[in-house]
């Protein structure tokens, strides 16, 4: 069967329509599972919050602990200024098509009370509370859309604190979070009520079955955007795609040497002067089962350039609507001879 219309589907996956952008897909894409979707994510979704007055995080290297102690007043500052990935707060990046939600996890060493916060580098100023009750509330304001959240790192995250994160994350989201046994699709999760996909990359969730597993994030690791997309083309076609959720991240990465050599930068005119590049190959992908297709993508300041990176990124979808019109019609034939 050919379908038609296309074009007025890739008409509506503009900036002012991202927001509910799952429940605009055509029919045809709502039985196909999640991870066979090209999805936006934020890498590091909670950097935009970085406390420049909180301590190094105790996981980070050793001469930057001892630096920290020693001059904090430079040593943070620069922290941020190279951890900051994001600038957009989580209910605006919702808003702005992002549906990967990348949270690291962070227990404040010596804190007395059980308050759970963000980290990257230093900690976060927004709670974990705070930030999964915006996304909770957001939800509710678009019951057809399907956030999918990965919490990973744990800092300082000891056995009862995981316990007591989890009652609160099942307390938070309740029924609206996907079983991980379910193959989920748009029109599985709507007819369920779920909306919420939650990795717990810890042990501690394994019990639980609201919880999925840690999924694959491929990081290169790199601050040049040719090696990134290098890294990329050759997991692409060396290990290829696993069988469920997995990200493909574009984030570049500094070192000690590059940012010595780069005094006067940070990470957002890092990104910015490979934003173009990285998205020109992003437009080249295509999502589905396929070895080298890819599923969640995540980016770096993912609201800049007018919301290009997610447009470009939800817009891969139609590339399953083309495949399918482009399948000549057979003839019919019956169960029965």
């Amino acid at each position: 069967m050919k379908y038609g219309g296309m074009a007025d589907t890739e008409r509506r996956w503009d900036a002012s329509s991202c927001t509910d952008w799952m429940s605009q897909l055509p029919p045809q894409l709502l039985d196909v599972p999640l991870w066979d979707l090209a999805i936006p994510g934020s890498h590091d979704t909670m950097t935009y919050c970085l406390d420049q007055h909180s301590s190094v995080l105790r996981s980070q290297p050793r001469i930057l602990r001892v630096l920290d102690h020693i001059v904090p007043c430079i040593i943070r500052p620069c922290v941020n200024k190279w951890g900051t990935t994001q600038e957009l707060v989580i209910s605006t990046q919702l808003n702005s098509g992002i549906r990967f939600l990348d949270l690291r996890i962070a227990h404040k060493t010596n804190d007395s009370d059980q308050t759970f916060y963000f980290a990257h580098g230093i900690y976060s100023l927004v709670t974990v509370k705070e930030a999964l009750t915006a996304v909770a509330h957001w939800l509710e304001q678009h019951a057809k859309e399907v956030v999918i959240i990965a919490l990973s790192a744990f800092d300082d995250v000891n056995p009862a604190q995981h316990s007591k994160l989890i009652d609160f994350l099942k307390g938070l989201f309740d029924k609206k979070l996907c079983r991980k046994t379910e193959v989920p699709t748009l029109k599985a999760c709507w007819t369920q009520g779920y909306q919420v996909i939650l990795s717990y990359n810890d042990s501690a969730g394994s019990g639980h079955m609201e919880l999925w597993p840690g999924w694959d994030y491929w990081w290169a690791n790199e601050s040049d955007p040719n090696l990134v997309i290098s890294y990329l083309e050759k997991k692409k076609d060396t290990v290829g795609r696993p069988a469920v959720f997995f990200v493909a991240g574009l984030n570049l990465t500094e070192d000690t040497k590059y940012v010595l050599r780069h005094l006067g930068q940070s990470m957002k005119s890092m990104t910015l002067r490979a934003y173009g590049q990285l998205l020109g190959w992003v437009k080249q992908q295509r999502p589905g089962r396929q070895k080298t297709c890819l599923n969640v993508i995540c980016a770096d300041f993912v609201g800049i350039s007018r919301n290009e990176f997610t447009q470009i990124v939800i817009a891969l979808n139609t590339k399953h609507l083309k495949e399918e019109s482009s399948v000549e019609p057979t003839e019919k034939t019956t169960l029965l001879d």
